[in-house]
C-alpha cells in the first residue's frame, strides 16, 4: 500500500510558479506539499534567461522570497531597438514610470528553494507524479513514486499543476491536447553563453535584412546573445568565428565584445494556451497553462501573475469557504495571458525576418519600427507592455 500524506494544497512542479505559490500560501498558514521529478541540482543549474517586470520584483522582495533580486539583479531602465544601422532607446521610466530587472530564472529558483527549505516546506525532489484523481470532489489526490521507488499518495483540498510545458496535471484540467490553442513559429533562436564583458549596458533588439539578433547580459564577465535561425539548425554546426560573424552582421553600428563561447543551443518558438485553466479542485499555472516566445520577456512574469491571483483565490476558498475568486480565476487570468500572447507575437513579428519576406515586407517592417520609435504613443505602448501591467489581486 502507498504511504499517504495529507495536506491542504499539493503543488506539482518546483519551478518559479510552484515554489512562489507555496511561499505565499505559507504566509497565510495554508500548508502545501511540492513535488518535482527533477533533482535540486538539476533545477538550480538549468540556465534560463530572466527579465523581471517591476511587479514581479516587488512580489519576490516584499514576500521575503528573494533579497538578491535587488542586491544582485541589475535594474534596466530601457532597451534599444536597432534597425537600418541605427539605435533607438526606449526609456521606460520617462514613459511609464517603471523599470525591469535582469535576474536569471535559475537564480530566482535558488532563492525560492532556500527560502522554502529554511521555512520547513515539504519539498520533494526526484518524485514522479503518476496520477491525479477526484478533482471534481472536495478531496482530490495525487499519486507519485519517490526517488527510492516508494509509492506515495497525497490527499489534499486542491491540486495545482505548475509542472511546465510537459505537465502531467494538464490532461486532468484541460483534457486532450488537441483542444488547446497552439502556434509554432517558422524560426528559432541560436543562443550562446560567452565569457566576455557586456557589449551594451541594456538589451539590444536588432532587426536586419539577415535576420534578428538579441544582445543580452548575464554578469560583468558572462553574456547571453541570440540570433534568428532555422528551427532545425544544429547548434554544433557553426564554428565560433562563424557565430561571431553572424551576430556582428546582425547588429550593424554596434561593436560586440567577443570571448570564448561556453554554451550554445537552439531555442524553438512556440505559443500555447491551455483550453481550460481550472477544473473542479485543480488548476494550471505558469508554463503548464501557457507558453510564449521569449521576445517579449513574458514567461516567468506571467507565471508570477498567475500565482498572485491564485494565492488570493485559494486563501478565500480554503480559509473562508468563499469560492468566488477561484470561480473567476481562469477568466481573470486569461485576460492577461492573451495580452501577453499578443505582445510577444507583435514583438516577434516586428523584429524577425520571415522566411519568405519580400523586399516590400522588409521595408514595411522598418516602417513599423519607425512608427514605434518616432511616436511617444508607440514607445509608451511598448514600454507599458514590456515592463508589465498591474497584478490582479
Amino acid at each position: 500500500m502507498p504511504r499517504t500524506v495529507r495536506t491542504r494544497v499539493v503543488i506539482v512542479g518546483a519551478g518559479p510558479a510552484g515554489l512562489l505559490l507555496s511561499h505565499l500560501l505559507a504566509d497565510a498558514g495554508v500548508e502545501s506539499v511540492v513535488l518535482d521529478r527533477r533533482s535540486r541540482s538539476d533545477i538550480e543549474s538549468t540556465i534560463r534567461a530572466g527579465i523581471l517586470e517591476q511587479e514581479t520584483v516587488r512580489v519576490l522582495h516584499e514576500s521575503g522570497a528573494s533579497e538578491r533580486v535587488l542586491t544582485t539583479g541589475n535594474r534596466h531602465d530601457g532597451i534599444e531597438l536597432r534597425f537600418d544601422g541605427e539605435g533607438h532607446r526606449i526609456d521606460f521610466p520617462s514613459l511609464v514610470g517603471r523599470s525591469v530587472w535582469l535576474y536569471p530564472q535559475h537564480e530566482v529558483l535558488k532563492d525560492l528553494i532556500a527560502a522554502r527549505l529554511a521555512a520547513g516546506q515539504d519539498l520533494r525532489f526526484e518524485t514522479e507524479v503518476n496520477s491525479v484523481g477526484d478533482v471534481e470532489t472536495e478531496h482530490p489526490w495525487v499519486t507519485a513514486t519517490t526517488a527510492d521507488g516508494d509509492e506515495l499518495r497525497i490527499d489534499a483540498d486542491f491540486v495545482v499543476g505548475a509542472d511546465g510545458s510537459r505537465s502531467v496535471v494538464r490532461p486532468t484540467v484541460a483534457g486532450p491536447s488537441t483542444g488547446n490553442y497552439f502556434r509554432e513559429y517558422p524560426f528559432a533562436w541560436f543562443g550562446i553563453l560567452c565569457e566576455a564583458p557586456p557589449s551594451s549596458e541594456e538589451l539590444i533588439y536588432s532587426n536586419s535584412p539577415d535576420g534578428f539578433a538579441l544582445i543580452s547580459q548575464r554578469s560583468a564577465t558572462v553574456q547571453r546573445m541570440y540570433f534568428q535561425c532555422d528551427p532545425a539548425a544544429n547548434p554544433d554546426a557553426l564554428s565560433e568565428a562563424e557565430i561571431w560573424d553572424t551576430l556582428q552582421a546582425r547588429v550593424p553600428g554596434t561593436s560586440l565584445a567577443t570571448g570564448q563561447i561556453v554554451q550554445r543551443d537552439v531555442l524553438r518558438f512556440r505559443s500555447f494556451v491551455a483550453r481550460e485553466l481550472r477544473h473542479g479542485r485543480s488548476v494550471l499555472v505558469g508554463d503548464a497553462a501557457h507558453t510564449v516566445p521569449p521576445t517579449g520577456a513574458k514567461g516567468m512574469n506571467l507565471a508570477v501573475a498567475d500565482v498572485v491571483l491564485l494565492d488570493c483565490a485559494l486563501r478565500a476558498l480554503l480559509l473562508e469557504n468563499d469560492a468566488r475568486l477561484i470561480d473567476t480565476f481562469a477568466e481573470t487570468a486569461l485576460k492577461r495571458i492573451w495580452k501577453a500572447q499578443h505582445f510577444s507575437w507583435w514583438m516577434t513579428s516586428m523584429l524577425h525576418t520571415a522566411v519568405d519576406a519580400s523586399p516590400f515586407d522588409q521595408r514595411r517592417q522598418v516602417g513599423e519600427l519607425r512608427s514605434v520609435v518616432e511616436s511617444e504613443a508607440g514607445r509608451t505602448f511598448l514600454a507599458e507592455a514590456y515592463t508589465g501591467w498591474p497584478h490582479e489581486g
